[in-house]
């Protein structure tokens, strides 16, 4: 399992903590997103894994269990174990979007990815409008408070923004729109790749500003306005995260 945010740490380049069974995951699994291993190929024996990822059999197995269950592989006895058609990834496992990151870019699979942030956020922060707590509030105003704070710093930046989105999808009392955390840390990252080396004052600035007027419609529990705020806020990753290609 990711955890919510290491996909934006990772643009500070820190490397994530790790065991075996994770480790031989990632590998696996970021290899047939960004293609080394092809849909359709066969993954290499049981005793060449083993030796080239440094692990037991028992570690390997259980590995590639995960990856089956996420739909990436299939195993079939005399064949081997066979990358699966894109069409049974889970792609709304928050591990599989996270492979995505190294991907080249593909205007499809963004727009996808923008167009189911864009109809189920706008529910979530519906939901949010209505259902708020004044402790849900509080911790979207901390986390303006360090988005207000972070100028500069991409990754605080994001990360702040990211508990924001967070904090809405609990609020919304909808336990399935939890599930939204991955798309919208893979979209808000990719929209923050685009800016690295590059001036980032004008989109901090515009991101900061939306969010600030997303919190407040929220606590008022003014829907149409947060709604509004949001889409503004998706428009804003989604032309960064095309400029990409």
């Amino acid at each position: 399992m990711i955890e919510a945010g290491s996909l934006i740490r990772s643009l500070s380049g820190r490397p994530a903590a790790r065991n075996f069974h994770t480790f031989v995951i990632n590998e696996i699994g970021h290899g047939i997103v960004t293609g080394k291993f092809p849909v359709g190929s066969i993954l290499a024996s049981d005793a060449v894994m083993m030796e080239n990822y440094g692990v037991s059999r028992t570690v390997l197995r259980e590995a590639l269990k995960t990856l089956e269950a996420k739909g990436m592989i299939e195993a079939r006895p005399k064949v081997g174990t066979r990358v699966s058609p894109t069409s049974r990834w889970n792609f709304f496992d928050p591990q599989v979007l996270s492979w995505h990151f190294d991907a080249k870019p593909d205007r499809r699979f963004y727009e996808s990815l923008f167009d189911v942030r864009r109809a189920l956020e706008v529910r979530a922060v519906k939901l949010a409008s209505e259902r708020r707590t004044a402790e849900n509030v509080r911790l979207m105003k901390y986390w303006l408070h360090q988005m207000d704070m972070s100028a500069g710093n991409l990754e605080a930046h994001g990360l702040a923004a990211l508990e924001i989105h967070r904090t809405i999808a609990e609020s919304s009392g909808n336990s399935l729109l939890r599930s939204l955390t991955g798309i919208v840390e893979l979209t808000s990252a990719l929209a923050l790749k685009s800016l690295i080396g590059g001036p980032t004052a004008d989109y901090q600035g515009a991101a900061l500003e939306a969010h600030s007027a997303l919190v407040a419609a929220i606590e008022e529990g003014a829907g149409a306005p947060a709604q509004t705020a949001l889409e503004q806020i998706i428009a804003l990753d989604e032309e960064r995260a095309l400029s990409l290609l």
